[in-house]
């Protein structure tokens, strides 16, 4: 079949229900795409709308010929608007959005010239979260022939990508419906990666800024879903996975996934402190029958010390012990200094230690029969699950600059090591102590996209935990490519501080 040339290259579709402003920074990212309006169309799917957002669909259909609207009875879940959009959809390739997420302004270009030239079936673009977790590893770089087997891509599982529209069609991939339905984006991007014949993660650009709303619905009933729904829906997302991939180590390691996330972050640090006892029962005993009837022995063993210890108390039920655990863990930090700094012409060098600690002392680890223990706040567990020799290695210091405009993330090249310290104590505990040295081009930072001003901060991965660290380092770019200021700030906070107490009442 000859692709209509008439036809736009990207289709976006949007569900929509009672947005209000809240859709205006999408709508203003869309029309200020780099990609010419007559070559991408989007097709907002309106939910049964409440508020004045129906009649704002209209006027903006009205002004913009690629835009459009379809008005639909409330559904309750954006699958089926979702579904009615890939139906609508006259695009090569379809990118589902949400109505409160914006944007970059090259985003539908670079993705669809991505997907172009590696004959892509799907395009996971950079995300930057604005009150949301999104993936960090996946987007280290670029990866033009992306896997479940090769690459992090399992810890992407929102819809918000590009797909081609002749995949979804071929293989009837469409969101399930229905208003108590959970993870049915899971499930409709977990097929998709198994079937695709190539996905290609497009790191080197932030594509799209995902947000998390204060306002938007019942939060806490959003928190304390109903365990039974959810876990069913989980494991409809494990039997997609066990139809595909064999026993063995790559489909252990996709099922960790879900025993990562959705089930022990949920018995975990604040999540559980703040759960009503008798939802963090119901939890538990999901997780619990999980582990036991659909996870092999690899699955947990191949996590984490912590997550190892979590796990097991949970399979165990033993959710006394679990928020014991929550308490201690909510006293994790990272903490880091800048050691030594210097610029030479476009050329940054910043030398960075930091380490993780509990209630301001660091995380220990003691030893145990020629094995480094990790020292938790629970018994009877046996020292192996939270033997951590070989994951210590493993451990790394990343360094990082945010641009605080956008929440843009970009790594920097960096060399580290890991020092295990004694303790003072003479009680044969030791902690470890990260040492990474950055040297970058500001030049070619973010390939040159430098305009504002940019925080350094130290990231953390080790033992089960990833956690950032602020620096006391300021990079400030009045334009993009332009020499930047360098600034302490620490030295900022405390002018801001001295400028607001001499305006203060004495």
């Amino acid at each position: 079949m000859t692709l209509d040339t008439r036809a736009p290259r990207v289709s976006v579709v949007v569900p929509v229900h009672d947005s209000g402003a809240h859709i205006e920074k999408l709508v203003a990212s869309l029309l200020r795409q780099s990609l010419p309006a007559d070559e991408f169309e989007v097709i907002f799917v309106d939910d049964g709308s409440t508020d004045g957002t129906p009649a704002r669909l209209d006027e903006l259909a009205a002004a913009h010929p690629h835009l459009h609207v379809l008005h639909i009875p409330n559904s309750g879940w954006p699958s089926r608007p979702r579904n009615l959009g890939i139906e609508r959809a006259r695009g090569e390739y379809v990118f589902f959005a949400d109505d409160d997420d914006w944007f970059g302004d090259e985003a539908l270009e670079r993705l669809h010239d991505c997907a172009t030239t590696h004959a892509a079936d799907v395009v996971v673009g950079k995300m930057a979260g604005h009150g949301r977790r999104v993936p960090r590893e996946l987007f280290r770089r670029n990866r033009f022939d992306a896997t479940l087997a090769n690459s992090p891509l399992i810890d992407s599982l929102t819809c918000h990508k590009l797909f081609r529209r002749s995949f979804l069609d071929e293989h009837r991939l469409r969101f399930s419906e229905g208003p108590h339905l959970r993870l049915e984006d899971h499930r409709m991007v977990i097929r998709a990666y198994l079937l695709s014949k190539r996905t290609c993660v497009l790191a080197d650009y932030t594509c799209y800024h995902h947000r998390r709303r204060k306002d938007a619905g019942n939060v806490t009933a959003r928190k304390f879903f109903d365990p039974a729904s959810y876990f069913a829906g989980l494991r409809e997302a494990l039997d997609i996975v066990d139809a595909h991939i064999a026993p063995g180590e790559v489909r252990d390691r996709l099922h960790r996934r879900w025993l990562r996330h959705e089930m022990l972050h949920r018995l975990r640090r604040r999540r559980l402190l703040e759960a009503p006892p008798e939802w963090a029962d119901q939890v538990a005993h999901e997780v619990r029958q999980i582990i036991r009837e659909r996870f092999a022995p690899g699955v947990a063993a191949g996590l984490p010390p912590l997550q190892r210890v979590a796990a097991h108390l949970a399979e165990q039920g033993r959710v006394d012990d679990l928020r014991r655990l929550a308490e201690w863990e909510t006293g994790i930090a990272a903490t880091g200094a800048v050691d030594r700094r210097e610029l030479s012409g476009s050329t940054l060098t910043v030398a960075v230690s930091a380490h993780l600690e509990s209630g301001g002392r660091p995380v220990t680890f003691a030893a145990d029969s020629g094995r480094e223990v990790l020292v938790l706040p629970v018994t009877d567990v046996d020292p192996a699950l939270s033997d951590s020799t070989g994951t210590l290695d493993k451990s790394r210091l990343d360094l990082i600059a945010r641009r605080r405009e956008t929440n843009e993330e970009v790594f920097l090249p960096v060399t580290f090591h890991t020092e295990k310290v004694t303790g003072t104590t003479d009680d044969g505990t030791l902690h470890l102590v990260h040492h990474a040295t950055a040297t970058v081009d500001l030049d070619r930072l973010n390939s040159g996209r430098t305009r504002g001003t940019w925080f350094l901060k130290a990231r953390i991965t080790s033992a089960g935990w990833t956690a950032d660290t602020p620096l006391a380092l300021v990079l400030h770019f009045s334009a993009d490519g332009a020499r930047p200021v360098v600034r302490d700030r620490v030295g900022l906070w405390r002018r801001a501080r001295w400028a607001v107490s001499r305006r203060l009442p004495r």
